[in-house]
């Protein structure tokens, strides 16, 4: 599959149309980036972005290791995950990496979540699913690393910002196109 300006819009308005969840991940993306950056936000909507990573796939991803993940998170102690929260927007990458992955529960996946809710123009999600269709596209020489490092975040990250600006999108648009891309591309490596 080669990837096009084309394709990335087709496709982003697909997930528009389709995917169950993108009203309120609209939303979401609109009011935490300042609730966050303002530290104005409760336990619940930190939880939200926790809940979204894992829900998103629809029941394809394992409920029990999505149960525990979440309850894990449950744990931190709120004034700490506030506080990471909070100072993300003056954190390199690296270091928001870091202290995103020290709160339980939280993988780089799970912290490339919260960068995308803290600065959805900055930063997208990482996961099996969008690695893949990259990796397939030829954009990313490895396959998904099981789980990815600080360093293949970066990667990832480097690629789809070069991407997004080839093509003339945002990176939520990006990510939003390589989720939908991932049935097509998982449909054509089983056959």
């Amino acid at each position: 599959m080669e990837l096009s300006r084309s394709v990335v819009t087709d496709e982003a308005e697909s997930y528009r149309e389709s995917e169950p969840l993108f009203t309120v991940e609209d939303q979401h993306l609109d009011i935490l980036p300042g609730m966050f950056a303002d530290g104005e936000f409760g336990r619940r909507d930190a939880e939200w972005v926790v809940r979204w990573h894992f829900r998103r796939f629809l029941g394809a991803y394992p409920d029990a290791e999505r149960q525990r993940r979440e309850e894990q998170f449950r744990e931190n102690d709120f004034d700490r995950v506030r506080g990471v929260l909070v100072d993300l927007a003056s954190l390199p990458l690296a270091e928001a990496l870091d202290r995103l992955t020290a709160l339980d529960g939280v993988d780089v996946p799970v912290a490339s979540a919260f960068l995308q809710f803290a600065d959805p123009e900055s930063y997208l999600v990482v996961g099996e699913r969008e690695w893949s269709v990259l990796h397939h596209a030829g954009e990313l020489p490895d396959p998904y690393p099981d789980p990815p490092s600080t360093t293949d975040y970066e990667t990832y990250l480097d690629t789809c910002r070069s991407l997004a600006d080839e093509f003339d999108v945002d990176l939520t648009t990006l990510y939003r196109a390589l989720w939908r891309l991932a049935a097509v591309t998982d449909a054509n490596h089983e056959r």
